[in-house]
């Protein structure tokens, strides 16, 4: 396996390439969890591993609760289901919290505060109500809470998610609101410490893979020797391949079939197949991170894969009714690559149910 395959195998067992999923939560059931701070462009990354998806489609299972959003692994929001949400979160909100310190100290935000404000939360959103964060942060402040200070309140709500009492709601227009945890997903499953970290490590190996053990750290938020601790219990169950010195697991597949050269797709920002993985250089040729053109944060911007590698950047806008995509790549493309091009922006136009004009 050379760097170009661990490229093409990450794009089939993320299923970007190949049999796409028929319905978007499918796919977050199979990567566990899908980095989701910028809301529509992991609208897009869902749609991008599912079969003639629309953004509407997402917004509807996000309105039903279907798929959840929480901060849970990085401090960062991600889409998980329901069934996943609350082991995910025992597992990792610790390591999130032990991060988040620094913040709760210079913000004066004690454990007991944290209790209280977590108390009046549950009990503003019990019966089903869901409330905007703004509107949270009234009622902490009715309550004598101090939360004149966005920061303050960011960090407030976001101890509310990581202690499990509360969760993504249905959007209020452009608004995200919260729920109640227990009321947005009462089916989620409990799991023991050792059972969640080797269900954790098994899937990401299985949706992710290739990828190797320091992928897994980065990806996951969890201290080094959980995570050799997961892959020893899971180990026997994946398969071991070395590539320049790096180890790497995967789990066992059925041979895939590459797509027609040229293929593109367009990436969203932070979508799994950048975010995912600590060592991104099998994504895009490693002579061009010394030119201007390729700069740290391009791979986790919005990027045209060409064949499984990043050749450039592309952009949105709208008007009158339309998409305009435009494309920054490292070098010109050809005719076949700029027609691949143009098809990918047409299935993203499709997602979004808005014709397309390239610029």
């Amino acid at each position: 396996m050379i760097s170009m395959d661990i490229a093409h195998h990450r794009l089939h067992n993320q299923r970007i390439a190949g049999e796409p999923f028929e319905k978007p939560e499918e796919a977050v059931n199979w990567l566990v969890a899908v980095q989701a701070q910028d809301y529509p462009a992991a609208q897009w990354a869902l749609g991008l591993r599912s079969r003639d998806a629309r953004d509407s489609d997402i917004e509807k299972a996000f309105t039903d609760g279907i798929i959840l959003r929480t901060h849970v692994m990085r401090p960062t929001w991600h889409f998980v289901m329901p069934a996943d949400i609350r082991w995910l979160l025992a597992l990792t909100a610790p390591r999130v919290n032990a991060l988040n310190a620094h913040y709760y100290r210079k913000l004066e935000l004690d454990d007991a505060l944290l209790a209280r404000s977590g108390d009046l939360i549950a009990k503003a959103l019990q019966g089903g109500k869901q409330l905007t964060r703004t509107e949270l942060g009234a009622m902490l402040g009715q309550a004598g809470i101090d939360t004149q200070d966005n920061l303050r309140l960011t960090y407030i709500v976001m101890h509310a998610e990581l202690a499990g009492i509360i969760c993504s709601g249905a959007r209020r227009g452009k608004q995200f609101t919260y729920a109640l945890l227990d009321e947005r997903a009462p089916g989620a499953r409990t799991l023991e410490r050792d059972e969640a970290l080797a269900e954790l490590t098994l899937r990401y190996f299985t949706g992710h893979a290739p990828a190797t053990l320091k992928d897994y750290v980065w990806w996951s938020g969890l201290a080094t020797a959980d995570a050799k601790a997961g892959l020893e219990m899971v180990k026997s169950q994946l398969i071991e391949e070395v590539v320049d010195g790096q180890t790497y697991w995967l789990a066992e597949s059925a041979p895939f079939v590459r797509d027609p050269s040229p293929t593109a797709y367009l990436l969203p920002n932070f979508d799994e197949y950048s975010v995912g993985y600590a060592d991104r250089s099998a994504l895009y040729d490693t002579s061009l991170a010394e030119t201007p053109t390729l700069h740290a944060n391009i791979v986790l911007g919005n990027t045209i894969l060409m064949n499984g590698q990043i050749v450039g950047a592309w952009k949105r806008t709208f008007s009158k009714g339309s998409v305009v995509i435009s494309a920054q790549t490292f070098t010109k493309l050809t005719e076949a690559e700029s027609q691949a091009f143009a098809t990918a922006a047409h299935r993203y136009g499709a997602f979004l149910g808005m014709p397309v004009i390239l610029s």
